[in-house]
């Protein structure tokens, strides 16, 4: 099928990665591949597939990535979720059920237009998929700033991991080609209407998410030493206020206030 005359810029389609985690199946890497090249994207990443490295030439991968041999060889593995989200500012986990804690909820569509709000300023962008099997742990959930679920029949909701990466590549493209027209995306609820008001804007010294994770390292350890956190019983403490960053995209002033504060709380204590 032929693509669409209209595609978007490739500095826009440059920021948007597609991050698969913990993956089983070379058929599944190869098929991705194909996937996200169909939408006119080609940031791969595979964190810690279950395959290793050698994945990448696994004949069902090649046979499967069908024509995107190109995507597929230049894919990254990486050891763990963290390093494939290093330089990234705003990350969408994918997971086929909710979670009490974690990030805001949002809808594919609604997703796929922040993240291009976000891809317009500059921003690294990435969109998470978890194992075949048991998908995404609640740690890897709470690194991201949205949770999406793909609304499937109730009946029979099982989706392949290569269908999910298509569908949300094909949601991007769409937000991607409506930016480049000038199209404003039309909020659908109220979940998402939080995340629009984390839109970055164009002055903004931005944090990324490397930025906010060392953030949350350095703070936890002030709090640990205030005992306002206990280590051998934190509770949902850190989970809380993960989710609670999670919904303000911190710029990168707030998150350098935030380490002050966290380093004088240390020094304080060290004087004591």
């Amino acid at each position: 099928m032929s693509q669409s005359a209209a595609t978007p810029s490739s500095t826009l389609f440059d920021q948007v990665r597609f991050v698969l985690n913990e993956t089983s199946h070379p058929g599944n890497v190869g098929s991705a591949a194909r996937a996200i090249k169909t939408m006119g994207f080609g940031q791969l990443v595979l964190a810690a597939p279950r395959a290793g490295a050698d994945v990448l030439r696994d004949p069902e991968a090649v046979a499967l990535a069908s024509g995107a041999d190109d995507v597929l060889a230049n894919a990254r593995v990486v050891p763990d979720l963290d390093t494939a989200l290093q330089g990234v500012s705003w990350a969408v986990a994918l997971s086929a059920r909710s979670r009490e804690y974690g990030p805001p909820n949002a809808e594919p569509r609604e997703s796929a237009a922040m993240a291009v709000q976000h891809a317009g300023q500059g921003e690294v962008v990435a969109f998470v998929f978890g194992s075949e099997r048991t998908g995404l742990a609640n740690a890897d959930v709470e690194r991201c700033n949205a949770l999406v679920h793909i609304p499937a029949n109730p009946v029979y909701s099982s989706l392949n991991l290569s269908q999910a990466v298509q569908l949300i590549a094909y949601e991007v493209r769409m937000a991607c080609l409506a930016r480049e027209r000038g199209e404003v995306s039309h909020v659908a609820s109220a979940a998402s209407a939080a995340l629009v008001a984390q839109a970055p804007q164009a002055h903004e010294a931005l944090a990324t998410r490397d930025d906010v994770e060392g953030m949350l390292v350095h703070l936890e350890r002030a709090l640990v030493d205030l005992d306002f956190l206990d280590p051998d019983n934190p509770k949902k403490l850190m989970t809380r206020l993960r989710r609670l960053f999670a919904k303000s995209h911190l710029e990168r002033e707030e998150v350098n206030i935030l380490r002050g504060i966290a380093k004088h709380i240390l020094e304080r204590k060290v004087r004591r």
